[in-house]
């Protein structure tokens, strides 16, 4: 009889430090994990609308909606993915996108199987945004939410921005600073359900042993298996994503500290009046933490 596989997936908004934690849990021996995807964002589209930037469309025709077809794209990224994973031999990719999500699912239990892992993650920081509809196809999911200081990830953002020609990060501070706090509320919102862990990014510098032991009880992974020097599968194509290189050995370290480096006086007090209340949030997250480690 096989064994079912625990699905877990990361997110955030970007540049929160979904990678170094994705790393960490892919350090335990009995997780496998992959490069970010961005399968549920081809599959469904509409990233800017549901970030909530002003004038941005969703992005799927009526009959996408209702008849639940996918749209072209995420047929497409589930072909690249199942060619990546050696599944070139496959039938035709469905039209529906219940049968592409399903279809997504079963490549990784394969993969994690393959691997002799119990469990797998799948971190596409932004599929923070199409949480309804992974947990709708996917019930027996579970999420690991990262979050970091506002200041701190739209000091990240622009940094990356100016070093790295990548689309993710453009659209400046009111663009981020609004995104931010959008990320924080939706997660926020998830802080009772079950399936669902809050993690603070701070807290993994100031306590790791507490913080892990509670994520690790949250995943219900193995509590006698002693963690990796490095993870055991491939984190993100360093590669074409060079920036990621320390984050991808899961080792956890105190970020470093650009906001007043690249951030002006002015700038800065207009940061700090536009972002919602992150150490209220934090106080939060961090309490019922504590109360899992003591649970």
């Amino acid at each position: 009889m096989e064994l079912a596989v625990k699905r877990i997936f990361v997110v955030g908004c970007p540049r929160s430090g979904t990678t170094v934690v994705q790393a960490l849990i892919a350090r335990h021996p009995d997780v496998y994990t992959l490069p970010e995807t961005g399968f549920f964002e081809a599959l469904y589209g509409g990233t800017q609308a549901r970030w909530g930037d002003p004038y941005a469309r969703d992005g799927r025709r009526w009959y996408h909606r209702r008849l639940h077809l996918a749209q072209s794209r995420g047929r497409r990224r589930l072909r690249e993915l199942e060619h990546g994973a050696g599944l070139s031999r496959r039938p035709p990719v469905p039209w529906r996108d219940g049968a592409c999500i399903r279809r997504f699912v079963h490549m990784l239990d394969r993969a994690a199987t393959r691997a002799e892992c119990s469990a797998w993650i799948e971190k596409t920081p932004q599929h923070l945004l199409y949480l309804d509809e992974i947990a709708a196809a996917v019930p027996d999911a579970c999420f690991v939410h990262v979050i970091r200081a506002g200041r701190d990830v739209l000091a990240s953002i622009a940094d990356a921005d100016l070093h790295q020609p990548w689309p993710d990060f453009t659209g400046g501070v009111v663009t981020w600073a609004r995104r931010w706090n959008h990320a924080l509320g939706l997660s926020l919102a998830r802080q009772d359900d079950p399936r669902h862990f809050l993690l603070c990014l701070e807290d993994l510098t100031r306590d790791f042993d507490g913080t892990w032991h509670a994520l690790r009880g949250f995943l219900d992974l193995a509590a006698d298996r002693t963690l990796l020097a490095r993870p055991g599968s491939r984190v993100s194509s360093v590669d074409h994503e060079p920036w990621r290189k320390r984050e991808t050995t899961g080792r956890i370290s105190t970020p470093e500290r650009k906001y007043e480096r690249l951030f002006g006086p002015e700038t800065r007090a207009w940061i700090e009046t536009a972002l919602c209340d992150y150490a209220s949030a934090r106080r939060q997250i961090s309490a019922a933490c504590a109360q899992s480690r003591s649970g």
